[in-house]
């Protein structure tokens, strides 16, 4: 597999070596020595999810408290999508940006993003199926979202009316995210890597 940064620290693209054959494709999406020696931690697996959406679901941009935040390791098993992630550390420097890889099940590669990064999608195939591995379990008390619409983020959506749950069409924007306290800090987030590094 070969991991490379992308533009916001903490968040990787990964593209795994496929071995193909007559009888189809072999592959290994996550390896945690490989992926421990580029990223200087391990994923520390708490919770493995499957998302299913048609073509213009647009899910997200959903982040957790830090601490103890939830890193993700994601990847289209079915169809394609548009993965984004989203800086959300405030005093980060890049702080607001965004940076988009397709995924799909041709290419099989996979997005990592840690703790305090910002996550969502679009579907761009008729139906797309993301796995995704997470360093904490699911807790609505401690999950937010910004709304993946925000004008002040500009994500550049591949869809021209992005189909959007009750939950993500209420999320607040990022200037309101970042007003009432919501957002993570980069501080705590690299204490927290520094502290998984260990």
């Amino acid at each position: 597999m070969k991991l490379r940064p992308l533009g916001i620290e903490g968040a990787w693209e990964i593209t795994p070596k496929q071995h193909a054959d007559p009888r189809g494709v072999f592959l290994d999406w996550y390896r945690v020595d490989q992926f421990a020696a580029e990223v200087g931690r391990p994923l520390r697996l708490a919770q493995a999810n499957l998302s299913v959406s048609v073509r213009g679901v647009v899910r997200g941009v959903h982040f957790a408290d830090v601490p103890p935040g939830q890193a993700k390791y994601v990847t289209c098993v079915r169809g394609a999508l548009f993965d984004v992630v989203v800086d959300l550390r405030v005093g980060s420097p890049t702080y607001g940006r965004w940076e988009g890889t397709r995924l799909d099940d041709v290419s099989r590669r996979a997005v990592y993003l840690s703790e305090g990064i910002g996550h969502g999608f679009c579907a761009i195939s008729d139906e797309a199926t993301l796995c995704y591995l997470s360093s904490q379990t699911y807790n609505p008390a401690s999950e937010h979202g910004v709304h993946p619409l925000d004008p002040e983020l500009a994500i550049n959506w591949p869809v021209e009316t992005p189909l959007l749950s009750a939950r993500d069409q209420d999320a607040l924007l990022l200037a309101e995210a970042r007003d009432w306290g919501l957002l993570p800090s980069y501080a705590a987030c690299q204490a927290l890597t520094a502290l998984t590094s260990q």
